[in-house]
């Protein structure tokens, strides 16, 4: 497969992202359990976009010195482009994200210690299925007809059911859990699992954290097909998702408070898997500009934002 990731910028990404983390997790320990205020996620969701295009920038000042400014500016305009669909998707993992919590009482002082712990297994997860899906378009061009079918199936069906909420109780993970596992009411702090009497117990933030992993795997099925349409590179495909999915903990908080008003996101988000979707079943017949892709997407999620404020839900 083709790429412009050699080994220096791919060891240069991945201790970027190293000591990205090790300062969140230091941060979050310094801190301690406490409730995140508006104003500390914002701060934080600038940090991480800032830290995302600082990156972008460093990537086209190498590749304009050793490849030329015009794969330098091509390959900046998919990585931003990449950055915005992934940020905006994950939009949608956040309100599913709320319904755990909501489901599962964690207080606000518990939610960052598991969002962090997820995000970890997101980025494992995720660049395990971004490689596969790279090999497997490199050896079988056909599958991106499937993947942008499937996109344009699932913009459909978002639109058809925008309010449908998770059935915990039909989850055939927390049914395993709850039929294999020893499972306590309680919470025990940010302890995944507790000893009693001998016996392991396994605690609801254990629970959480599972279904958190097991959403975002769900989640990245949408979004991972919807970055191979802007780029088969697995190098910008995942540094882009990973630089998104960094920020999902700050992302969160800053959203949490403000779901409900942004009730008709969900028809932005769906226009733009099947506006991708779309895009990957001509891409033989017409690739289009990346430049135009970006503006499309912009435009989609912004009309859906502003739609959201004019028009605001009525109970």
């Amino acid at each position: 497969m083709h790429t412009i990731g050699t080994p220096g910028l791919w060891l240069a990404f991945s201790l970027l992202v190293v000591v990205a983390l090790v300062v969140d997790f230091v941060v979050l320990r310094a801190g301690g359990a406490h409730k995140v205020s508006f104003k500390e996620a914002a701060l934080w969701s600038i940090a991480w976009i800032m830290l995302a295009m600082l990156f972008n920038l460093g990537l086209w000042y190498w590749l304009d010195g050793h490849v030329g400014p015009e794969l330098a500016n091509e390959t900046a305009l998919q990585f931003l482009t990449g950055y915005v669909v992934e940020k905006a998707l994950a939009i949608d993992n956040i309100f599913v994200f709320l319904l755990i919590f909501s489901r599962f009482g964690v207080g606000p002082e518990l939610q960052q210690r598991a969002l962090m712990i997820g995000i970890l297994g997101a980025i494992v997860l995720r660049a395990i299925l971004i490689f596969i899906g790279a090999a497997l378009i490199a050896r079988y061009h056909w599958i991106l007809y499937f993947f942008g079918a499937f996109l344009v199936y699932t913009g459909v069906q978002m639109v058809r059911a925008p309010n449908d909420e998770a059935d915990f109780e039909a989850n055939p993970l927390l049914r395993w859990m709850r039929g294999h596992l020893r499972l306590s009411a309680e919470y025990h702090g940010t302890a995944l699992s507790v000893v009693k009497d001998g016996v392991r117990w396994f605690t609801p933030m254990f629970v959480v954290i599972m279904l958190l992993a097991v959403t975002d795997v769900i989640f990245a099925v949408d979004s991972i097909p919807a970055i191979f349409a802007i780029t088969e590179d697995p190098f910008i495909v995942l540094t882009s998702n990973v630089f998104a999915v960094l920020g999902l903990r700050a992302l969160f908080f800053l959203v949490a408070g403000m779901a409900e008003r942004f009730h008709l996101l969900n028809y932005g988000l769906a226009g733009v898997l099947s506006f991708i979707g779309v895009k990957m079943l001509i891409v033989d017949a017409w690739k289009v500009p990346i430049g135009l892709s970006l503006g499309i997407v912009a435009l989609l999620i912004g009309a859906s934002l502003v739609a959201s404020r004019l028009f605001p839900k009525i109970d």
